[in-house]
């Protein structure tokens, strides 16, 4: 069952997802989440889910666990790979400790056993929608910083990369086989495209980016001017 509302709302509102195979449940749930001003959208299946949705969509999903074609484990595990940012609740009429053992496991942000409080419920969901929106802030922000890493010259991101590992001018000069005077040049062009002004906001533009990365801060820069 699709969505029935012919309008979509922005790409930056969070969505309700809602997947279970019950169209009683389906209904109430999209009842009590509207009724406190939240764009929802019903699923009656995982497969039914993927086809139509927008990994650029923040949001969060309630996802019951036995369905047909396309089960809550089973959808779970094809968005670690394709929305790991989505916030994930299963709501189980069959919950078990070795049920909410591996959903969690997996990642899930909250395992709800039914008959649950719809207070508690929309409590939980506002948390969900809340995480779901801070991490759509921070990948929009990450590809933003990404696009303008992509207008440096090859010359230019050399002398980001030594910048970074804490190098000067004269160091850097030398390593590259050209002037300080040039480097000081090119990191004059880095910091107008890159709209920064010293090598600890350059280092944090870096994190962002790519948390996972060590992104090493030498004695000659951090605190200095870009």
């Amino acid at each position: 069952m699709h969505p029935s509302s012919s309008t979509k709302p922005p790409s930056h509102t969070p969505v309700v997802f809602v997947v279970d195979d019950d169209d009683a449940v389906r209904t109430s749930l999209r009842w009590l989440l509207e009724s406190v001003g939240h764009p929802v959208e019903v699923f009656r299946n995982g497969r039914e889910f993927l086809d139509s949705h927008d990994p650029e969509q923040p949001g969060c999903l309630l996802l019951d666990i036995r369905m047909p074609q396309m089960g809550g484990f089973e959808l779970q595990e094809v968005l670690r790979a394709t929305s790991p940012e989505l916030p994930i609740l299963f709501l189980s009429g069959h919950g078990s400790i070795p049920m909410s053992v591996r959903a969690m496991r997996s990642g899930a942000f909250d395992f709800i056993e039914k008959p649950f409080s719809d207070q508690a419920l929309l409590d939980r969901v506002q948390d969900a929608i809340n995480l779901a929106a801070e991490l759509h802030r921070q990948q929009r922000h990450a590809r933003l910083m990404k696009r303008q890493l992509a207008t440096l010259s090859p010359r230019e991101r050399e002398v980001l990369d030594l910048l970074i590992e804490g190098l000067s001018s004269r160091e850097i000069g030398e390593e590259l086989g050209i002037s300080k005077k040039t480097v000081e040049v090119h990191r004059c062009r880095i910091r107008e495209k890159l709209g920064i002004d010293s090598v600890a906001e350059l280092v944090r533009m870096m994190i962002h980016i790519d948390p996972q990365a060590a992104v090493p801060a030498g004695g000659g820069g951090p605190g200095h001017r870009l």
